[in-house]
């Protein structure tokens, strides 16, 4: 009889970190919420409280903190049963819990190195530095903060793209059977300035381009399992600021009424820029862009996020034990799916800059 496995090594790291957006959780929490999201870009309440409805429309309630609650849930499940004793802790950048209140709350418990999963898979100011720029301030006036490394970037790892693969075949098979074949497959993601994809990444642009890749991957994954080509393109949703200033486009709706007027009889969302189900895919795609659909009689199905599917839960035991290896110095093969190799471990220097000026950020080669 072979001898079993060993365990998995996760040293140096004695805790895992999730770290995500945040979100209001009752009615008198959306404007306040709101205000930390947009705070120092002058936005009037006004026009927070405008988009506040759309938190109202759902009971005043985002959805992303019980997605958080059940990621952990999976993610503690998943790590047991690999045989890894390692407590996960979560922190916000915008609500409670803050990653502060977090982060003292790990000192108190004695970590003293721990590894962070974002719930934001690309590169761009605020998909990356912006949370590492959080992590910084959170560990400030924290005694005893433990030591942080923010884990790769994961948008080709194949535990993230599987998921959004399976879920487009079958959002397509839901689509009435004479429309499929010609139907299109709209990968859609968060809008951000054209100035930020510009600065994204260490040499710019890698917003857009990494999601190009994710979304190729996809197609080719779909025409190997149905053996057609689907017509695709990226598009947006969630645009916000200043009316001129360009972001991104197009978005989700002008697409599909660009669609409907080409004759495409059909259409599958794929929200490839997120990881759950919140606020912009349950506002932006399942209420407004399914609203465009309908008034334009195309059917339009919206493929699932990767959420708790076990192989996403997996994948950040994946690049966990993967990252502790190259700490430890060793040799590790890092898995990836698509054209784009895998991404560095701390993001280089002057890597997908700040807007508003520089600021210190952890887990970087200048910080």
């Amino acid at each position: 009889m072979p001898p079993p496995p060993p365990h998995p090594d996760p040293s140096p790291y004695d805790a895992l970190l999730l770290v995500s957006f945040g979100g209001p959780e009752a009615p008198d929490q959306v404007v306040p919420f709101l205000e930390n999201v947009t705070r120092g870009r002058g936005i009037p309440r006004e026009r927070l409280e405008q988009v506040g409805e759309h938190y109202f429309r759902f009971g005043g309630r985002s959805p992303i903190n019980d997605q958080n609650r059940a990621f952990l849930a999976a993610l503690r499940e998943d790590l047991a049963g690999a045989g890894l004793d390692l407590p996960v802790y979560w922190g916000n950048r915008n609500w409670d819990p803050y990653l502060r209140d977090t982060l003292r709350q790990m000192a108190a418990d004695g970590v003293t190195r721990a590894a962070c999963f974002v719930t934001s898979a690309y590169s761009s100011y605020s998909s990356c530095r912006q949370y590492r720029e959080n992590l910084f301030d959170a560990v400030q006036g924290v005694e005893g903060a433990p030591r942080l490394d923010k884990l790769r970037h994961y948008f080709n790892h194949p535990g993230f793209v599987e998921p959004v693969v399976d879920a487009t075949l079958a959002a397509l098979a839901e689509l009435p059977e004479a429309a499929r074949e010609g139907a299109h497959l709209a990968f859609v993601t968060h809008s951000i300035p054209l100035s930020m994809n510009d600065t994204s990444g260490p040499e710019g642009g890698a917003y857009v381009a990494q999601h190009l890749s994710v979304a190729e991957e996809v197609v080719e994954r779909v025409r190997q399992e149905t053996g057609r080509r689907h017509a695709h393109q990226l598009v947006f949703c969630s645009r916000s600021g200043a009316p001129h200033v360009p972001w991104l486009e197009p978005d989700i709706n002008d697409h599909l009424q660009t669609l409907h007027d080409g004759g495409t009889p059909a259409v599958v969302m794929v929200p490839v820029g997120f990881v759950s189900d919140h606020m912009e895919v349950i506002y932006d795609l399942d209420t407004e862009a399914m609203e465009t659909a309908e008034k334009l009689g195309m059917p339009a199905r919206r493929a699932a996020t990767p959420g708790v599917d076990p192989r996403f839960v997996a994948a950040v035991r994946d690049l966990l034990l993967e990252r502790a290896t190259v700490e430890r110095g060793g040799e590790v093969a890092r898995a990836t799916v698509g054209g784009t190799e895998p991404l560095w471990d701390r993001c280089p220097v002057g890597c997908c800059a700040n807007p508003r000026g520089e600021r210190p950020a952890l887990c970087g080669a200048d910080g």
